[in-house]
């Protein structure tokens, strides 16, 4: 049986929607700080919906520029390559994470929303606590839950025995684990494998729930976990699983997080959610 279910979520995992091609080629550009800007143009230029989206996100009430950016170019300039490939990744992802995920109980755009909560209070922990690679971590946070959008449909199929299962006092993942060979966390990373994308990402989506079981102590894997739980605090996309995650004690100490921390991540992000999701609807 499990196999079987393996195999199903391996075909799903395989039939995932990719990059679009103007996007993986732009991320492939943008990933060398010695790409001509007017590469960077040419593939911008064909893709107006791609180029309305970033400039749409770029002068959000997020990153509160003073002045409005019109153009890639300036945004680049303003901005740097590794913010723009952050655009680019949450213009691509934003269409395919909006949807319900009936299997986690989460309605449409609720998945997006955390999704955001958790890049953006991400991105608030590097800087608070001074880890370097702050883009990298707003990514990973972006990304951490997209293996819901495969595994939910079997989450819903197998509902009445996760719901037994629950009554062991584990964890939602542990139970996805016994019942399908494999939990969310693990289904993103393939994903994210599967786009290309760099090994820390993939590991930070793997193990955000599980931190101290990543193969090497990385601080965007830490900062995710940590972030994953003050969006659940505040009440963004708790859905099926609830409340039942607490922040490791040996992240806390690696990161030398203490509780102030959080709390002033806490009562941010909320605000940062607001002003980023906005500048992502159509004007």
């Amino acid at each position: 049986m499990k196999t079987q279910l393996l195999e199903m979520i391996h075909k799903d995992i395989g039939n995932f929607p990719g990059m679009p091609g103007a996007a993986s080629k732009l991320l492939a550009l943008l990933n060398n700080t010695e790409t001509p800007l007017a590469e960077i143009e040419a593939i911008l230029r064909y893709e107006p919906g791609l180029t309305a989206n970033v400039l749409r996100l770029v002068n959000s009430a997020y990153f509160g520029f003073s002045k409005k950016i019109g153009s890639v170019r300036q945004a680049i300039l303003l901005m740097g390559w590794k913010r723009l490939t952050q655009l680019v990744v949450a213009s691509c992802v934003s269409a395919i994470m909006d949807k319900p995920v009936s299997g986690y109980d989460l309605a449409p755009g609720d998945l997006w929303r955390h999704a955001v909560a958790v890049a953006v209070a991400s991105e608030g922990l590097g800087k608070l606590l001074k880890v370097g690679g702050v883009e990298e971590i707003f990514t990973a946070g972006l990304l951490h839950d997209v293996g819901k959008m495969v595994l939910g449909r079997f989450v819903e199929e197998h509902r009445v025995a996760m719901e037994v299962e629950s009554y062991r006092e584990r964890s939602f993942e542990q139970v996805e684990r016994e019942i399908f060979g494999m939990d969310h966390a693990e289904v993103g990373a393939m994903i994210l494998s599967q786009w290309g994308l760099p090994e820390d990402l993939v590991l930070a989506v793997q193990y955000h729930h599980e931190p101290m079981k990543a193969p090497k102590p990385l601080a965007t894997v830490d900062i995710v976990h940590v972030a994953d739980i003050v969006s659940l605090m505040i009440g963004i996309g708790i859905g099926r699983e609830g409340l039942q995650y607490e922040v490791s004690s040996e992240v806390t100490s690696r990161l030398h997080l203490e509780t102030q921390h959080i709390e002033q991540i806490a009562s941010e992000t909320l605000q940062w959610v607001i002003a980023f999701t906005a500048s992502m609807q159509p004007e």
